[in-house]
């Protein structure tokens, strides 16, 4: 269990992170360019993790070929609310996206105050 609320609190950590520019605070964000697959631009080869969002606002994590858990998003602006349940447990974030290009995202999480960049998975 502890491995998968690890799993989970990587991948928030990694939406979460980015460039994050106070000029950049109020930009609009593309929301249909976040629709897809993401993994963390810096992944380690033995930690694969996608994130996938949804356009019915779902978001699917996956890590390894176990591991799977739901939940869902909303984009306000550059703002990306994240809400997902763990077990018992329930996460919540906002990530402020400074960069969404049709091949890479990048964000800070508000809660963690880190920052990550992603690139977006091809499809086979």
């Amino acid at each position: 269990m502890r491995t998968f609320i690890g799993c989970i609190m990587v991948v928030v950590l990694a939406i979460a992170e980015g460039a994050g520019a106070d000029d950049k605070k109020d930009e609009k964000i593309d929301a249909k360019k976040l629709i897809g697959k993401w993994e963390p631009k810096d992944a380690k080869k033995d930690a694969k993790i996608v994130m996938e969002f949804t356009k019915d606002g779902k978001m699917i994590v996956t890590a390894e070929k176990d591991f799977k858990v739901e939940g869902s998003y909303k984009l306000e602006g550059n703002k990306l609310r994240i809400q997902m349940k763990v077990g018992e447990n329930e996460l919540n974030d906002t990530v402020t996206l400074t960069k969404l290009t049709d091949s890479v995202m990048e964000g800070e999480s508000e809660g963690k105050k880190t920052k990550e960049t992603f690139k977006r998975v091809k499809e086979k």
